[in-house]
């Protein structure tokens, strides 16, 4: 993990929230495999490191360190949301903004982003991550969501197994 810095600054680390347009839909746990090889094959063109992730039904956290000299997050997620819109079948709803620019309706156009600014903060934000599907009622304890970074900090002894095993009051919450 590289050093914290200002929003920007090249080799950031950042939390960030991406949604689908329409968030009563499934379509990134039911096409999970290929949402994968989206962000590989992003990340094979234009490096960065995963710190941690969790894909929901219908929206997803991550933390990413960008390499030295690069601020561009926003292209990423627009390579990665692009690829993965173009590999699966449309049908969803498409309003008149977007038929003019020739987009689809999968994704919001935005996503949301915060620089982390320390050891603490990247603490918080993993917690969260990681937190997310015991929040949304998915399931009772973290680690049986199958599509989070939470096992491989258990692989690495950086998370005990019964973490989170039950309701919990995260510190990002009370901030």
């Amino acid at each position: 993990m590289t050093s914290y810095r200002r929003a920007h600054q090249p080799g950031g680390c950042y939390f960030f929230t991406v949604a689908l347009n329409d968030r009563r839909t499934c379509l990134l746990t039911d096409h999970v495999g290929h949402l994968h090889n989206c962000f590989r094959i992003v990340q094979g063109k234009h490096p960065f490191t995963i710190d941690a992730v969790v894909i929901l039904p219908d929206h997803l956290h991550s933390i990413w360190t960008l390499p030295d000299g690069d601020t561009d997050f926003s292209m990423r997620w627009a390579l990665i949301k692009g690829t993965f819109s173009r590999g699966i079948t449309g049908g969803e709803e498409v309003g008149e903004s977007r038929k003019k620019r020739g987009e689809r309706g999968i994704w919001q156009r935005r996503f949301w982003e915060h620089l982390i600014r320390d050891e603490r903060d990247l603490g918080a934000h993993v917690e969260y991550i990681h937190y997310n599907p015991v929040k949304h009622g998915l399931v009772t304890r973290a680690i049986d969501w199958p599509h989070s970074s939470i096992y491989r900090y258990l692989r690495e002894g950086r998370c005990d197994p019964d973490w989170a095993a039950s309701p919990m009051s995260l510190e990002m919450d009370r901030e």
